[in-house]
């Protein structure tokens, strides 16, 4: 993944890519601070999902914006944000079993009020008053 903007500082290895969802209905500010001759900064709006490389000592300092005014609110480690690369597993963490779908029997037909046999009573459409 390339940061275009503010490219992590190439002169070190262990760059890792890191994942953290502003999971609050605020805005707020994303900024690493540790790390040498690099700055990055980013606005997170609620429910967004920020992807950004970084070296696992970093920390990711949560701003959140209030009025007229920022609140620091957490820092985060980015060694605990880090994103696992799917396409390459580790043989020390093999893939977790799915999960099997609990055997039920069938449901009793639902009925309306007229008699009528619904056939999924969840899908059927609701009516309103305007």
């Amino acid at each position: 993944m390339a940061q275009i903007l503010d490219p992590i500082p190439a002169d070190r290895p262990g760059q890792i890519l890191c994942c953290y969802v502003n999971a609050t209905s605020k805005i707020q500010i994303a900024r690493v601070s540790n790390v040498p001759n690099w700055y990055f900064e980013r606005v997170v709006f609620p429910g967004q999902r920020l992807v950004f490389e970084a070296f696992p000592e970093a920390l990711l300092e949560i701003h959140t914006g209030m009025m007229a005014s920022a609140i620091l609110s957490d820092k985060i480690p980015c060694g605990r944000l880090r994103v696992m690369d799917e396409s390459a597993p580790t043989p020390s963490a093999p893939a977790p079993e799915p999960e099997k779908m609990p055997n039920h029997p069938p449901r009793k037909p639902t009925f309306d009020n007229k008699g009528i046999v619904l056939n999924d009573p969840f899908s059927m459409t609701a009516l309103t008053s305007v």
